[in-house]
């Protein structure tokens, strides 16, 4: 089993964002979730069809550039739903879900809290193949599903939340992240 690193204390900064959208620190420590550091250095893995660009770790892109011209020789196509995502983004995402009526522990079973996103790392992405809904679980159906289970983990990249994860989010199989950069909050265990 892949463990999770404690890479940083929260912050008080981070407590009190916490608090302020009403996730107390024994439902993290429950979890068992990890902070996870905000990249500091980034590059473009890839530019959406929405022209949204999706930023990644050096290293982290460099993979994903590999692991998609691998999977588009097998003819499986992928592309990037979502990439680096930044602690004040992931507090915002959090508080819309909030102001539309959704209790917080309804939406950590969908969405990390702030600071403890895998998406701050610069490692992790969502990932999304034509004609399939987005972040939907029905994306463990197809061909661009089948062939990441057999080939990420030569790129580098493992499944986050598979069904029934110890984080004790729903299972997600388009999230994906590369455990091979030295950044990877994929490497020892929690410690909140």
């Amino acid at each position: 089993m892949i463990q999770r690193a404690a890479k940083l204390n929260p912050t008080s900064l981070t407590l009190d964002r916490l608090e302020e959208l009403g996730i107390r620190p024994e439902l993290i420590a429950a979890r068992g979730l990890c902070p996870c550091v905000e990249a500091s250095h980034l590059e473009l893995a890839e530019v959406g069809a929405d022209g949204r660009e999706h930023r990644l770790v050096p290293e982290a892109a460099k993979a994903w550039c590999r692991m998609k011209d691998a999977a588009l020789q097998a003819n499986i196509h992928l592309f990037i739903v979502s990439a680096y995502r930044s602690v004040d983004r992931q507090a915002e995402i959090i508080q819309r879900k909030l102001d539309a009526g959704q209790k917080i522990e309804d939406i950590l079973c969908v969405s990390a809290p702030p600071g403890f996103s895998e998406h701050h790392t610069g490692c992790a992405m969502d990932i999304g193949a034509p004609d399939t809904p987005l972040l939907e679980c029905c994306f463990d159906q197809t061909a661009a599903f089948s062939w990441l289970r057999q080939h990420a983990g030569q790129f580098g990249f493992v499944l986050s939340y598979p069904a029934d994860n110890p984080q004790g989010y729903q299972y997600e199989p388009w999230h994906w992240c590369h455990v091979a950069s030295r950044d990877s909050p994929l490497r020892a265990a929690p410690a909140i």
